[in-house]
């Protein structure tokens, strides 16, 4: 039996959106095989970011320079 084919084409910008969704909630943690280097990175990270809490921008701030129009 062959997989079912999805016309995402046929899908509106929400509903390709849900579906996306959908497939990343379907995952489990069992799902990802990590590379002993990949969870050393990620250890790492998250070491970072306990000790010097998060950095980056706001959303809103994201958002702002997305729609703003410049380069």
């Amino acid at each position: 039996m062959g997989k079912p084919v999805l016309d995402v084409s046929a899908l509106t910008a929400d509903e390709k959106f849900e579906l996306i969704d959908d497939l990343w909630r379907s995952l489990s943690p069992d799902d990802f095989s990590l590379t002993p280097e990949i969870r050393a990175e990620l250890d790492r990270r998250l070491e970072r970011l306990d000790q010097e809490g998060p950095a980056g921008a706001t959303w809103e701030d994201v958002f702002a320079e997305m729609t703003s129009g410049e380069p």
